[in-house]
């Protein structure tokens, strides 16, 4: 899936912080797959991990939060100026962050209100290596996380690289889209009242926390159903219309952040479904789906049913 080359994606609220230090590992990690996060009471927090499941982590979650609505000091940052259209976005990934975060914008400003949602459009923060955020100071090795104290999206562009090269995905535009979306769809949750309603204390297939990221993944199955009918400013479609390829590119994305894909595949260890926060792979493939299939927030109620 490509964006449309004229389109304008010129973003008054997607910015780029400062670098981070520290060297990379090859595939975007960090030394030590560490994660060093400073809760806004000012109390730091040092975890060691093997595998983090990377899509759509919060770093609450790690804290005992997540569903927190306080704002917390964040880091200046500046726009991203070479950012201006979709030729942009189809060649560097921090353009195509804005773009989908654009190209949200676009699609959730009638879906959300229509579902009763009073729609507030999201931040967008790209960063290299750590960020300071409305949820504490976080650095890559988290993923890209949706922040709720500041409701702003994070993405290190590192991660696609990771997604690929350490996770399986197969690298094309929409794995990439997708992971912008998913954490779109926690904002929609944000807003919908349905994140701070959820119980994360617990884990596992059927869990609450489990249910939260399949919507949230159902969310950016809804995004790619409309993404060719998103518009720019001016009117112009803002995405070219989604191939079989494309939809599959997405579904290797799903499949490569699964629980039991990491534990087992990437980890090499033993397959815990009892400590699952995000989902299997074909839990995450069958929501995506389901949302794309059906384009709408209502297919999206992964918490009624006995099972997911």
């Amino acid at each position: 899936m490509t964006f449309s080359p004229d389109a304008e994606i010129r973003s008054d609220n997607v910015s780029a912080s400062g670098r981070g230090g520290g060297s990379r590992l090859p595939g975007g990690g960090r030394g030590g797959r560490g994660l060093r996060i400073v809760g806004g009471s000012g109390c730091l927090l040092l975890v060691v991990v093997v595998v983090y499941a990377l899509l759509g982590g919060n770093p609450l979650d790690l804290l005992g939060g997540g569903t927190g609505t306080s704002q917390g000091p964040v880091a200046e940052g500046g726009p991203l100026e070479h950012c201006l259209d979709g030729a942009d976005a189809n060649e560097r990934d921090d353009c195509l962050v804005q773009a989908t975060i654009e190209s949200g914008d676009s699609l959730w400003a009638q879906l959300a209100p229509a579902s009763g949602m009073q729609f507030v459009e999201p931040q967008g923060r790209v960063f290299d290596g750590s960020v300071q955020t409305g949820c504490g100071a976080a650095t890559a090795d988290v993923g890209p996380f949706y922040c709720p104290a500041d409701a702003t999206i994070y993405v290190d562009v590192s991660f696609f690289d990771a997604l690929s090269g350490r996770y399986g995905a197969d690298g094309g535009q929409l794995a990439k889209m997708y992971v912008v979306a998913h954490e779109y769809g926690h904002h929609i949750q944000h807003l919908s009242g349905e994140m701070q309603a959820a119980d994360r204390s617990r884990t596992g297939p059927q869990s609450e926390a489990v249910r939260l990221e399949l919507q949230a993944d159902c969310y950016a199955g809804v995004w790619a159903h409309h993404a060719s009918s998103t518009v720019d400013d001016e009117g112009r479609a803002m995405l070219a219309p989604l191939t079989e390829q494309d939809i599959s590119s997405a579904l290797s994305a799903a499949s490569a952040v699964g629980d039991d894909h990491i534990q087992g595949d990437v980890a090499g260890g033993q397959v815990r479904p009892e400590s699952w926060t995000h989902g299997s792979s074909e839990q995450r493939r069958s929501w995506f789906i389901t949302g794309y299939e059906q384009g709408t927030v209502q297919a999206c109620d992964t918490f009624t049913p006995e099972r997911v």
